[in-house]
């Protein structure tokens, strides 16, 4: 989790007449925990879903709405136009094809304000960003540059001198000698030119994703600044740029346009549209166990930063754009809970007449894992939603009737698992330093989606690899048959030869009993072995539980 430092005597002056102790009592109520105090700083620890919080400016912006010494949106508006411009190169489509940009004007720099930048900057890097792949961010002393600015690309014996370099490198050596370009090179990897930010003067800005130029430095003397984001992702630019803004806004600078140029098609950035959203009461209250009127929500939502009016049961709310986190009504009753107060909500026991009992499908599982672990298998547990890369790509299956989230965050968590076995080959994956053999099994949701193509069904399913230098299709299929035999009493099982991109050509099968088939099981095939980057063969089976129990 990114942490950031917050001096008690910013803290102060951004919060006047605020307790200090009360301000740092208020910090885990907005979702942020205390690592620790040296001194008179504090490492505070957010979440990377809020990359406002990048910053004691926008630590300090949320505590102003907790305390009651700020409601409602931020204070934030545009100066107007810079007359500045960036043109870009089509050049640059193969590469990193997209920018954005703003001018920051009259405003004061010291050490601290500078660190804070710069760290902002390192995590929106890591998280909007993705380590720099879909977003990275250059900072620059605006008053060093000689407008327009070109978006281009270069050749790797282009030079220019690197920041905190003393001498001119060539971008050949820049990615093999210095620090940055050792760790995102990478990010260029195959690309036969390089892009570059280069003014009209022919000074270079910067080399992104890796490094600025050292003529554009940004230290305390610098009152205007100039900032870029390239990206291969619209969006996370965009994004990113909204965070800078904000808190360039609230460090004192007036915040004004850049005009992106791409041959032709001209478009104004930062984008400062704010976003619209309502919530029912009745919603909030039953996913918070409170009675609020909607005037109440209402009330909650400004002490969120957010804007909010009540009309009847309805709740509309005002998004600012920097609020990137904020994309379903569920986020609107978390920072509803915010706003309350979670330090005065209690729990309470739900009223019920009858005392629990265990359900029936809780004792079939434990009747599975019984079985399971006596054949001296461990169990895993997955996340229902995983990679489309784990799923299909590097297990070699067809992407067919995919369930994608719309909008997720994660690469990790984009798609609903239709299997468990590449999910237990992940497993292995991540234990190839342990000793073989490795036996593992999972029981699980996997989701399809209906014949008729519009509802999602849902099946427990259980899943088994085995991974050791001798695994093969008679081992797994020995202990498939134990666990029908054994926890359910099936004697009469048949495999007949199949054909599954996860298995082998002609070591793989269905698995049927009197119900028909319930499953499939055979030898790993090569493809997926080597994409894991597994050292031994793996064997496995699944078996759809809900044909096999009815349920």
């Amino acid at each position: 989790m990114p942490v950031v430092n917050v001096a008690l005597d910013r803290l102060k002056k951004f919060l006047p007449g605020v307790k200090v102790e009360k301000a740092l009592d208020m910090l885990p109520f907005v979702g942020l925990d205390i690592e620790g105090i040296d001194g008179d700083v504090v490492r505070v620890e957010y979440n990377p879903n809020r990359p406002d919080f990048s910053s004691d400016y926008g630590i300090a912006r949320a505590l102003a709405g907790l305390v009651g010494k700020e409601t409602g949106m931020p204070k934030f508006r545009l100066s107007g136009k810079s007359g500045l411009a960036v043109k870009v190169d089509r050049s640059v489509k193969k590469v990193r094809p997209f920018v954005v940009a703003l001018a920051a004007k009259n405003g004061k720099l010291d050490d601290e304000t500078i660190k804070q930048l710069i760290s902002m900057q390192e995590d929106l890097h890591n998280g909007v960003g993705r380590r720099r792949k879909k977003a990275s961010i250059g900072m620059h002393n605006l008053d060093a540059i000689k407008f327009p600015v070109r978006y281009t690309t270069a050749s790797s014996d282009y030079s220019f001198v690197p920041l905190a370099g003393s001498k001119e490198q060539t971008v050949e050596q820049i990615l093999q000698e210095t620090e940055t370009g050792r760790v995102y090179g990478h990010l260029l990897a195959g690309a036969e030119k390089y892009p570059v930010i280069i003014d009209s003067a022919g000074t270079t800005l910067s080399l992104p994703p890796v490094i600025n130029g050292e003529a554009t430095k940004v230290d305390e003397k610098c009152k205007n600044l100039f900032v870029e984001v390239t990206a291969t992702d619209k969006k996370a630019a965009d994004d990113a740029l909204a965070v800078i803004a904000v808190t360039l806004f609230d460090a004192g600078f007036q915040i004004k346009t850049v005009t992106i140029d791409d041959n032709g098609k001209k478009l104004e950035t930062p984008d400062a549209a704010t976003r619209k959203m309502s919530v029912g009461a009745g919603y909030v209250n039953e996913i918070l166990g409170l009675n609020l009127t909607a005037k109440e929500i209402a009330e909650c939502l400004k002490k969120s930063r957010l804007d909010a009016k009540a009309t009847g049961n309805k709740i509309a709310c005002t998004i600012p754009r920097y609020r990137t986190d904020i994309t379903h009504e569920i986020d609107l009753a978390e920072e509803v809970a915010i706003g309350y107060g979670i330090y005065r909500m209690e729990p309470n026991f739900p009223v019920s007449p009858t005392s629990g009992q265990r359900s029936a499908l809780s004792s079939y599982f434990s009747a599975i894992r019984q079985t399971m672990t006596g054949l001296g298998m461990l169990e895993s547990f997955n996340f229902s939603l995983t990679s489309r890369e784990v799923q299909y790509s590097l297990c070699g299956r067809p992407e067919y009737d995919i369930l994608a989230v719309d909008g997720t965050k994660s690469i990790e968590h984009e798609v609903l698992r239709s299997s468990l076995v590449p999910s237990l080959l992940q497993s292995l994956s991540r234990n190839v330093h342990e000793e073989y053999p490795q036996r593992l099994f999972e029981i699980g949701k996997t989701f399809h989606r209906h014949d008729d193509g519009g509802k999602i069904v849902e099946r427990w399913q259980v899943a088994a690899v085995v991974a050791h230098g001798e695994a093969g299709y008679t081992e797994i299929k020995s202990a498939m048959q134990a666990l029908l035999s054994s926890g359910f009493g099936v004697s009469a099982i048949t495999t007949k030869a199949s054909d599954d991109p996860l298995y082998i050509k002609g070591r793989c099968a269905k698995i049927s009993i009197d119900k028909g088939v319930v499953g499939t099981i055979g030898e790993i095939t090569p493809l997926a072995i080597d994409n894991f980057k597994l050292r031994v063969p793996v064997a496995a089976f699944e078996i759809d539980l809900s044909a096999l129990l009815s349920l």
